[in-house]
C-alpha cells in the first residue's frame, strides 16, 4: 500500500483508539512514534473484531448471542485471512492489520487465538472451571498482549517474555470481567466460572439478583486478586522492554489495576454504575509508572517464577 494510504489508516486507527479506549489511548502516547502508530493499527483491528462480534460500534449495549453471531464471527475470520494475505479488504480496520503485518509480521497463531475467543462467544460458550476462564482470557486478551509485545520489539521466539505479555492481557481482561458483570448479564453472558457460582450457592442466571450481591462481591475480590498476581508477573517482562515501551505498559497496568481495585472496594455496590478512572487518576498512574520505569521495584519470588499462574498454550 502507498504511504498516503498508510497515513490515512494511521489516522483512522488514532481516531478509533481515542473513541474506544481512553485508558489504552493515554498509555499509547508514551510510545515512540513508530511503536505508537503500530499499536494503534493493531488496536483498530482488535476493536473492529470485537465490535463485529458483539454488534457494537466502539462499545455500547451488546447484542445477545443470536443466529447471526456465528456469521459475524466467520466474517471476522474471512477479513483477517485477506489482511494476512496482504490484500485490501474494503474495511479500514482490517487494512490496518495488513499494513501492520507488512511492517512487523504478527504470528498468525496469536490472531487465530483471538478469533477463537469470538467463536466461543458466538456459540454461547461459558466457563465451567477456573481453567476455562483463563483459557478464554487468553483468547480475547492474552493473545493481544503477545501481539503487542511483538509490536514493541519482543522476539516471537522469546516465550518467557511473551508469557509475561500474556499475563498483562489476562490481568486487563480479568479487570474488565469484574467491572462488566452487569453489562454482560444484560447480553445474556456470564464469564464467572460455573464452579465459582456453585461454590457461592448462586443459582444459574441469578448472579445479578440483589440477594446475591454480597456473594458476587466475593467473586469480584477473587478476580481482583488474580489481576494483582498477573500484573506482578507482567512487570518482569516490562522491565525487558525499551524505556518508553516499559513506561507505557506500566501506565496501562496501573490504570487497569485501579479498575479492579475499585470493583473490589465497591463491594455490593460495585455494579451500581460503570467503574472508570478519571483523567487526573490516569495522569497519576503515568507519573507512578515513570518512577517504576526508572527504578524498578524488587519483584517477589512468585512473580519471578510465575509460580502457580496459568500458562498459555504453545
Amino acid at each position: 500500500m502507498s504511504l498516503a494510504s498508510r497515513n490515512d489508516l494511521v489516522a483512522f486507527a488514532s481516531a478509533s483508539i481515542a473513541r474506544g479506549s481512553k485508558s489504552f489511548g493515554a498509555a499509547s502516547k508514551l510510545f515512540d512514534t513508530r511503536t505508537r502508530e503500530r499499536a494503534w493499527l493493531l488496536y483498530a483491528w482488535c476493536r473492529a473484531c470485537d465490535d463485529i462480534a458483539d454488534g457494537q460500534d466502539h462499545g455500547g449495549a451488546m447484542h445477545p448471542t443470536d443466529a447471526e453471531a456465528l456469521e459475524r464471527a466467520a466474517r471476522i475470520r474471512t477479513l483477517t485471512d485477506l489482511a494476512f494475505a496482504g490484500q485490501e479488504t474494503g474495511e479500514p480496520a482490517f487494512d490496518c492489520l495488513a499494513v501492520l503485518n507488512a511492517e512487523c509480521p504478527i504470528p498468525r497463531r496469536f490472531a487465530d487465538a483471538l478469533i477463537e475467543g469470538f467463536d466461543r462467544d458466538a456459540a454461547g460458550w461459558r466457563p465451567r472451571s477456573e481453567a476455562d476462564l483463563f483459557s478464554y482470557c487468553w483468547n480475547v486478551a492474552g493473545a493481544v498482549g503477545c501481539m503487542m509485545a511483538v509490536v514493541m520489539g519482543v522476539d516471537p521466539e522469546d516465550e518467557d517474555t511473551l508469557d509475561r505479555a500474556c499475563d498483562l492481557g489476562l490481568a486487563f481482561q480479568l479487570a474488565n470481567i469484574a467491572r462488566d458483570v452487569a453489562e454482560d448479564a444484560a447480553a445474556d453472558r456470564c464469564y464467572l466460572p460455573m464452579e465459582w457460582l456453585v461454590e457461592m450457592d448462586i443459582p444459574p442466571g441469578q448472579h445479578m439478583h440483589p440477594a446475591y450481591r454480597s456473594r458476587l462481591a466475593v467473586m469480584a475480590k477473587w478476580l481482583a486478586e488474580f489481576v494483582d498476581l498477573h500484573e506482578a508477573s507482567a512487570r518482569i517482562g516490562a522491565a525487558r522492554l525499551p524505556f518508553r515501551a516499559r513506561w507505557a505498559v506500566l501506565s496501562a497496568s496501573g490504570i487497569y489495576g485501579a479498575i479492579a481495585d475499585k470493583v473490589r472496594e465497591g463491594t455490593d455496590h460495585a455494579w451500581d454504575h460503570r467503574v472508570t478512572t478519571s483523567r487526573s487518576e490516569k495522569l497519576g498512574f503515568v507519573a507512578a509508572a515513570l518512577a517504576r520505569s526508572i527504578v524498578p521495584e524488587r519483584p517477589s519470588h512468585a512473580a519471578l517464577t510465575r509460580e502457580g499462574l496459568w500458562t498459555r498454550p504453545r
